[in-house]
């Protein structure tokens, strides 16, 4: 199968039982990485990045067999990842100014979030890829999840001497795509929500994900204040107004355990030594849907473990530190004793009947 195909095989294969799912815009329907130039004024997006998110006048290009060039505007976004002292270069976001055509790989899109190589050392690509696969593993869990494509990114500005810089990156679906391919809408809600309206099974779901890939940084019912809940997470619903069986899709997993980030911390008041413990931050309400989520993941198993082996340059000793780090969860989760005990961490009273 060619690169990718058996990643999709796996998906459907765990998924089927939700046939309302629609086919992704062109750009996220497969996984073969793209080939992008983006010109524009990069020295200067980069140096301003920790204090302004200014849009930028610049030009995507997609090489191919029919190549595409799409005028954009260009900001640095994100929160921690801005900051100079974490990454040279910021995340971006692509607004693209006038609408891709039916032909274009880009159509139906409007703006993108580009996920991009934060420093210059290889061993940042690596990190790039770990963050990537978080996503990947999250699609071959369930559909509600954001979907990604790899990409590898010349960085052109035609004010600087220097010659252009090559890195891998990826684009993430965005929210609307995400959750419409559901059948579903994005939920505008404040910055807090009650934890009764969530889902308990997808809320269940999310918080062990979270639990395999070692990450903290996260929460499912509040968010900055003025940013809109919840903090690395956006929530779809059966429409824009829903305010119950909210669906929670995560994002932003640089601070996991899995990806283990030179400048990774545990978030304030979780007392961990490092981001690669792992520590349960679900609510204890939704118990009976984590004890059913471990056992997807069981099922699952060899497809998670195998998605590493679908990442192009993926360096093996990379491949193998994650493999491990995934193996370490199976591990625990077949042993009854290690789920309760984890569980346990869980935020608030144990439900009712919940173990």
């Amino acid at each position: 199968m060619r690169l990718g195909t058996r990643f999709f095989v796996a998906v459907l294969a765990l998924t089927g039982a939700n046939a309302a799912v629609a086919a992704p815009t062109p750009l996220f329907a497969a996984s073969e990485p793209i080939r992008l130039t983006i010109s524009g004024p990069m020295r200067t997006i980069a140096r301003n990045a920790e204090r302004s998110t200014d849009p930028h006048e610049a030009t995507l290009t997609l090489h191919g067999d029919a190549q595409e060039v799409h005028p954009i505007r260009l900001s640095a976004r994100g929160v921690s990842r801005r900051r100079r002292d974490i990454c040279t270069f910021p995340p971006l976001r692509i607004e693209f100014r006038e609408r891709p055509g039916a032909a274009s790989l880009f159509r139906g899109q409007r703006r993108i979030k580009l996920v991009t190589h934060c420093q210059s050392p290889e061993s940042f690509q690596q990190l790039t890829l770990l963050e990537y696969s978080a996503y990947r593993l999250f699609n071959i869990l369930t559909p509600l999840s954001f979907r990604v494509r790899l990409a590898e990114i010349e960085y052109f500005d035609p004010g600087a001497s220097s010659a252009a810089t090559s890195r891998l990156g990826f684009l993430i679906e965005d929210v609307d795509d995400a959750a419409e391919r559901n059948g579903l809408a994005e939920a505008t809600v404040g910055d807090r929500i009650g934890v009764a309206q969530l889902s308990a099974r997808e809320a269940g779901r999310y918080a062990v994900f979270q639990y395999m890939i070692g990450n903290l940084d996260w929460a499912l019912n509040a968010g900055p204040a003025g940013e809109g809940c919840c903090h690395n997470t956006r929530l779809a619903g059966a429409g824009e107004n829903a305010t119950a069986g909210l669906i929670p899709l995560p994002y932003d997993f640089d601070h996991s355990g899995l990806v283990d980030a030179p400048y990774a911390t545990p978030p304030e008041g979780v007392s961990v030594r490092s981001v690669r413990v792992r520590r349960y931050r679900g609510f204890c309400v939704h118990n009976q849907a984590a004890r059913a989520a471990v056992a997807e993941t069981l099922a699952a198993r060899q497809a998670l473990l195998g998605a590493f082996d679908e990442i192009p340059r993926l360096e093996e000793r990379t491949r193998r530190r994650a493999s491990a780090y995934l193996r370490d969860y199976f591990d625990a989760a077949d042993s009854e004793a290690e789920v309760a005990r984890w569980l346990g961490d869980c935020l608030g009273q144990p439900a009712r009947n919940s173990r």
